[in-house]
């Protein structure tokens, strides 16, 4: 598959959505100790000396990760927080990744990372990511902190509960809850007081505002329980959000971290995997995973490859084969040459390429950004309205009031809503790439289940997209059957034509030797065989020859008109015998095309072959629309009409002469083993093992993504409504609100993740 290789290393996604602007992909194996919206940052900020010793600064890229980065509010905080620099040249956000990269002057780094600090958000190094240890340890130091915050809190309850009225009494249990406070909130307040400033609201800003005002109105108990839960709830959101969103970069893991290397001397040793170099030799055993992609040189095996291509059954491989990094050697033991370096290997760049894929919004995670964006400061209103219309106008106590505006906040924080959408996206990008398919962001993800025509390239498609023979008929007695075709072979085998190498690999027996060979261009090959001339060519050679028949003619016709190429082998007496070769249909093509019938999707095929080839294959699968003798432009053309009632088209091909169609249709979808670079370029969705079944699948799943994005959106929004009511009308109080809020973000989180388990 190297020209998979060479498209996911040239592909660069269009940064339009939204200002984003996506860069590098980052480390797979950073962990992540922050939550949402309201956690601390584990790692230190960086120092601009310790970037200008890693980064040269002729590149005037500065890249930094920025733990607590994880929700569009955590990004828009950060954009604003850097206006005010006139020598930034670009920002580009990588949400998933929690990284920024800022194009400036080295001068103006100590004035970003100062900007961005102020903020409330630490930085941290690109050049020295956490390892998994690391960030094992750092996550499980977090977790005792704000189970020790909620102890405080407790302590507090039970200080205000069972201690007496007493100014003493009071004044400790206050230290205790502004203890418990200042154990889990310290980076919300710190964020929240930087976005307050800037006039911004955010539910960093949102809960200052909640917690302080409680603390300030006597309800320092409640204060201290709804921040210590707050924050422990948002660590368990974001643990559930990691899971989606390293469910591709556990994939890496799969690669082994060393390989059997053959040395100059001959022996073998086990060296790192990161070490080893392209062109050298590595030795594979039975039940072994491959550590690096390669060629092989030597031996024979079945090679699981489903971390790669989703393929459930293995595949075999021999010499000149391409192996993987990632899949499994099931028999036989190998030895292939390394084609890539261990950071290059196509499951690298698959990891890749979707990490960059999360970045792309999809329209409904777009539509509920703009809605978060009006819905926050429209509850912000209405609890000023509360706290201080309610009193004016129905004669509200004006505490009461105050602390209902107060659990206004806490419910009106917008994380469930916002983040409802893209853990769902990520998780359905890693279902699809689990099964060998890489969709290139969720908005193709989404708009995919739209889709009611789809439009086929025939060769490499819907076929094998190589010749091969497909029947053979002796038409002597003259000569032995088996000597017949042990003679075909072994003229077939002398040429590289593809027709002659599809017969000779279809024919059994060991080649004669041949003497006096040669090709005769535009017509076959002839050659000598134990002192006997013999010619294998086709139809126009034996007319010419005055070897046609009426009873040849019509055999010859039977497969010509099944869109056959037809071979013949005669001597100088006769026709000995026929060969017909064709490029059959993929066994998959034929369930695939049924099961977009079943789900209401039209197939079509697009083909520049000609009219009786084409209609002969569509025969074979079930494909009733057939345009052949198609030009790249033709193509283009048959999509637009396909298009022209107004449904959704998407167009399925490998070739450079689909590349305009699959520009033209509204999800296109390349062949990603046997595709060109440039319709893989050209495509928004990347079959890996080139199986049509994957199509219908990828329809599947979007109407799943789909669904679940919807649901989560009325999760989110029906727990807000009845809240919002119970806090003006009724009795809701802040434990119910922040139970409320996180209530919701954690159903989101883990419907959104159904979908992984369903694609395991």
């Amino acid at each position: 598959m190297p020209n998979t290789q060479k498209a996911l290393a040239g592909h660069q996604h269009d940064a339009h959505d939204h200002g984003h602007e996506h860069a590098h992909p980052l480390n797979p194996a950073v962990a992540s100790t922050d939550s949402c919206c309201a956690s601390t940052s584990c790692g230190s900020s960086v120092s601009v000396k310790e970037l200008q010793a890693t980064l040269p600064a002729s590149t005037g890229a500065l890249q930094l990760r920025v733990p607590s980065m994880d929700c569009p509010a955590e990004e828009g905080q950060i954009r604003a927080a850097l206006e005010g620099i006139a020598t930034i040249r670009r920002l580009s956000f990588d949400l998933p990744g929690r990284a920024l990269a800022v194009e400036a002057p080295p001068a103006a780094w100590p004035d970003i990372i100062g900007a961005i600090n102020a903020a409330g958000f630490k930085t941290e190094t690109l050049s020295a990511p956490v390892t998994p240890e690391e960030g094992a340890r750092a996550q499980r130091a977090e977790f005792l902190r704000l189970v020790g915050a909620l102890v405080v809190a407790v302590l507090a309850e039970l200080i205000n509960f069972f201690a007496p009225e007493t100014t003493v009494w009071n004044a400790v249990g206050m230290g205790v809850a502004a203890g418990a406070i200042a154990l889990a909130g310290t980076s919300v307040f710190r964020k929240g007081v930087s976005a307050l400033l800037r006039g911004q609201l955010n539910i960093n800003a949102l809960m200052s505002v909640a917690v302080a005002g409680a603390f300030v109105i006597g309800q320092w108990p409640e204060a201290a329980m709804v921040m210590a839960l707050y924050s422990l709830a948002e660590l368990i959101e974001a643990r559930a959000v990691d899971r989606a969103r390293n469910a591709i970069s556990g994939l890496l893991a799969l690669s082994p971290q060393e390989a059997e290397v053959l040395q100059a001397d001959g022996t073998w040793a086990t060296v790192q995997a990161t070490s080893v170099a392209v062109s050298a030799i590595v030795r594979v055993r039975p039940g072994e995973r491959l550590a690096l992609d390669g060629r092989v040189k030597t031996g024979q095996g079945a090679i699981d490859q489903s971390p790669v291509t989703g393929e459930s059954v293995p595949v075999d491989k021999g010499p000149g084969d391409e192996v993987f990094a990632g899949t499994i050697n099931q028999n036989g033991s190998l030895e292939f040459e390394v084609t890539a370096p261990a950071s290059d290997t196509v499951l690298a760049r698959i990891i890749h390429a979707v990490e960059e894929a999360q970045g792309k919004r999809a329209p409904t995670q777009r539509l509920v950004d703009r809605f978060a964006a009006v819905y926050t400061p429209a509850v912000f209103v209405l609890a000023l309205a509360v706290a201080v219309g309610a009193p004016l106008l129905f004669g509200w106590a004006w505490m009461a009031a105050i602390y209902k505006a107060l659990v206004l906040l806490v419910i009106a924080c917008p994380c469930a809503l916002v983040i409802s959408t893209p853990v769902t996206v990520v998780s359905g990008l890693a279902a699809a790439a689990r099964r060998g398919t890489l969709i290139k962001g969720g908005v193709y993800l989404e708009e995919a289940r739209k889709l009611k025509t789809i439009a086929m390239d025939k060769t490499g498609t819907i076929t094998e997209g190589k010749p091969k023979l497909v029947a053979q008929v002796v038409l002597t007695d003259a000569v032995p059957e088996a000597m017949v075709l042990r003679i075909a072979h072994s003229l077939a085998a002398r040429s590289d034509h593809p027709v002659s190498k599809a017969i000779a690999a279809g024919l059994d027996g060991e080649a004669l030797v041949v003497e006096r060979f040669a090709a005769e261009l535009g017509r076959g090959v002839q050659g000598a065989i134990d002192g006997h001339d013999y010619v294998l060519g086709n139809h126009r050679w034996i007319e010419d020859r005055k070897q046609c028949s009426a009873d040849l003619e019509a055999r010859m016709q039977e497969h010509e008109v099944l869109g056959r190429t037809i071979t013949v082998l005669a001597n100088s007496q006769g026709v000995l015998a026929l060969f017909a070769v064709a490029d059959t249909a993929k066994a998959s093509s034929k369930d695939a095309v049924a099961e977009l019938l079943r789900m209401g999707v039209a197939s079509v095929m697009l083909t520049g072959d000609n009219e009786a080839t084409a209609k002969a294959i569509a025969a074979q699968v079930g494909i009733t629309d057939v345009r052949a003798n198609l030009l790249p432009q033709g193509k283009v053309e048959a999509i637009k009409a396909l298009a022209a009632s107004g449904q959704a088209v998407g167009m399925v091909g490998d070739g450079l002469n689909d590349a305009p169609a699959l520009s033209t249709a509204n999800v296109s979808i390349a062949m990603g083993g046997a595709g060109t670079d440039t319709a893989m370029e050209a495509a928004d969705v990347l079959i890996m093992n080139d199986d049509l079944r994957r199509v219908p699948e990828t329809i599947r799943l979007s109407k799943r993504v789909y669904a679940v994005l919807w649901q989560n959106i009325a999760l989110a929004l029906g727990i807000k409504a009845v809240f919002l009511t119970l806090a003006i009308f009724g009795n809701a109080t802040m434990w119910m609100a922040v139970f409320a809020d996180m209530g919701a973000s954690l159903l989101v989180v883990f419907n959104g993740l159904r979908l992984l388990r369903k694609a395991a």
